[in-house]
């Protein structure tokens, strides 16, 4: 069925459809029938499957990666659809409208997307009253979806003051998400890479972490890595992390490889810059998943994102080190069930 309705979506724009569909299950869960039958058809709940993540009581730690509710539009429709957890962003202090269209295109031959999209988004005080609002509204069920935040400097802040922009969207989303990611990997922001650096990091880190700490119940803190860096910074990363404590590493972004694509030279050179995601980037994710578990001695809680489209895909990030797993390109190319069949894949799993 979805083969069918997914031919017929991929005649349009990809940012189009993504939020014409959207915008189509936001308006079917919002009513009690829809909602209803939309939990019958795509949701899965099984107390085997339910964990912690960084002590977060999750019913599940199948997660929609950040980019895809970029302004926490649709938390509504995403956990009627049986995922556990939604992260929303990246957001920034300010709104800002991204990159020039068109910035998101398909390689239907790869299973995979090129984004160029520039952290378009709302910004911090709109998404935080969003957050506000569906936390106050949210039914007993509702509020068993567990939401990060994804944050993220604006363009025209200059590097040496992304440490405030950071801050600021940490401050203003703090009652409203369960954990935080940083997101300094993204390579559609001039610049922003530069902050994967190991000083830089820390700059942000230790302001992220005294403001953390001013609070009783301080938040779990993650860093979004990037799948293109270098064996000596990925070990000055982990180094960083194990010594400013954070909770774990978000393995990873998008990349700006373009190696063992099917998508001819000319589709590629007509899509241009961005960043990759969906099926190539599925072994690289594994392997860094994999590297820093081992690394480590299993010290850092990892969450496994790139290429995942099916409970194999899942379950390999899981045996590589992953505690908790995130699609985004996956449920392009599956549709609405996606998180239903990674689930029953890994309950069997559990089971046998």
């Amino acid at each position: 069925m979805y083969k069918w309705l997914r031919s017929l979506l991929f005649l349009f724009p990809p940012e189009f459809v993504h939020h014409f569909s959207m915008a189509v299950l936001n308006g079917i869960s919002a009513l009690g029938p829809g909602r209803y039958l939309l939990r019958r058809l795509f949701s899965l709940n099984d107390p085997s499957l339910e964990n912690t993540l960084a002590g977060i009581p999750c019913k599940n730690t199948l997660g929609l990666a950040a980019g895809f509710d970029k302004n926490a539009l649709f938390l509504q429709p995403l956990e009627t659809l049986g995922f556990g957890i939604v992260e929303i962003g990246t957001v920034t202090p300010l709104p800002q409208s991204g990159n020039p269209r068109p910035r998101l295109f398909r390689l239907k031959k790869d299973q995979a997307l090129i984004n160029r999209m520039g952290f378009n988004n709302h910004g911090v005080d709109q998404i935080a009253r969003r957050l506000e609002k569906w936390k106050n509204k949210s039914s007993p069920i509702q509020k068993r979806l567990v939401i990060g935040g994804n944050i993220g400097k604006n363009k025209i802040t200059p590097n040496e003051n992304a440490w405030q922009d950071y801050g600021i969207c940490f401050e203003k989303l703090f009652p409203w998400v369960d954990y935080f990611v940083v997101n300094v990997s993204s390579p559609n922001t001039p610049g922003l890479r530069e902050l994967q650096e190991k000083e830089s990091l820390r700059k942000i880190f230790i302001h992220l972490q005294s403001l953390n700490k001013k609070n009783p119940q301080p938040k779990p803190l993650f860093l979004k890595i990037s799948p293109d860096l270098t064996g000596s910074q990925l070990d000055d990363v982990i180094e960083l992390a194990l010594e400013i404590q954070l909770s774990g590493l978000v393995v990873s972004n998008t990349t700006i490889g373009r190696e063992e694509l099917k998508t001819s030279p000319e589709k590629l050179d007509q899509a241009g810059s961005g960043g990759l995601s969906g099926k190539p980037l599925r072994q690289k994710s594994t392997d860094m998943i994999r590297y820093i578990h081992e690394k480590t001695n299993h010290g850092l809680l990892l969450i496994g994102s790139g290429g995942i489209s099916s409970a194999e895909d899942a379950l390999e990030k899981m045996q590589a080190g992953a505690k908790g797993v995130q699609v985004w390109t996956g449920f392009i190319y599956q549709g609405p069930a996606i998180a239903k069949k990674i689930l029953k894949g890994i309950l069997k799993n559990h089971r046998q």
